[in-house]
């Protein structure tokens, strides 16, 4: 009997699961459709066109300038991330590894970051960026974009840090390596799956950020994709498939990284979330 327990509780997991899949792909599945619709022609949701337009695309993508809009939101995920991710580190590993005054007071301090609504600091961080030449700026919506993310690295890489076994950092001590040693010899090939994870949310978080961009960068060639899609929507409002196909450009750098890294992003969720 224990077989076939086994046999109905994995098909009941492979039903749930593909249901989920259904749920999240039936969106996407409407969007394209939407997308690959004559101009002018009434929104059907999921009714597949006879004759797709993937002309749409290239439309779009001539029309909204993605282009230069996907290249300034490269431009600042590719300062974004790596940065955060190698300051998340050294932080998760100052406030979970090494003992010092005061430690537990400046981590809660850091939390801030986490709980505090962006949108209520964005007037008074326009209006200082501006005192010093930083709006229509990358540096403008980069260094923001650091700090936000660098508040929630620091809380996950402690969580990594503080899982890790004691026996492994006293061997290390024992042997003579100092912290940094420990840190690049000894924790950081374990901790591989969870800096893969915290990376790849740092790259949706800076791609998909909007509000930040909209405010610090007027210029045209400065805008990021989700900025640039908005004022796109204003422009386009009536040319529907346009705008779907716009958006399904947007969204395919964030799919794709994903797609590529889901087995250690899963991994290093699983890690991140024994001990905080």
């Amino acid at each position: 009997m224990m077989p076939v327990r086994n046999s109905s509780g994995r098909i009941g997991s492979y039903a749930f699961l593909m249901a989920l899949s259904v749920l999240v792909l039936l969106p996407i599945l409407s969007i394209l459709s939407v997308a690959l619709q004559p101009s002018g022609t009434p929104v059907t949701g999921l009714a597949w066109p006879e004759h797709p337009q993937w002309s749409n695309f290239t439309r779009a993508w001539t029309a909204g300038s993605f282009s230069t809009l996907i290249r300034s939101s490269f431009i600042v995920a590719v300062c974004v991330v790596p940065t955060a991710t190698i300051l998340s580190v050294l932080s998760g590993y100052a406030f979970g590894v090494m003992k010092f005054r005061f430690s537990n007071v400046l981590f809660y301090l850091m939390l801030i970051g986490i709980v505090m609504p962006f949108e209520a600091t964005i007037v008074p961080l326009y209006y200082d960026l501006r005192s010093i030449h930083l709006t229509d700026n990358y540096l403008g919506v980069i260094l923001p974009e650091i700090a936000l993310s660098v508040s929630f690295g620091t809380f996950w890489m402690r969580a990594f840090f503080l899982s890790t076994p004691k026996v492994l950092i006293e061997a290390a001590r024992i042997d003579g390596a100092n912290s940094m040693t420990v840190l690049i010899k000894v924790l950081l090939p374990l901790a591989r799956p969870a800096i893969t994870t915290l990376s790849v949310l740092f790259f949706i978080w800076s791609w998909n950020e909007f509000l930040l961009s909209l405010v610090m960068l007027q210029s045209p060639n400065l805008r990021t994709a989700p900025a640039g899609l908005g004022l796109f929507v204003g422009q386009r409002s009536t040319d529907i498939p346009g705008l779907s196909a716009g958006a399904l450009m947007i969204v395919a750098p964030v799919i794709v990284v994903y797609v590529a890294l889901q087995r250690k992003v899963i991994s290093g969720m699983l890690q991140g979330a024994v001990k905080g």
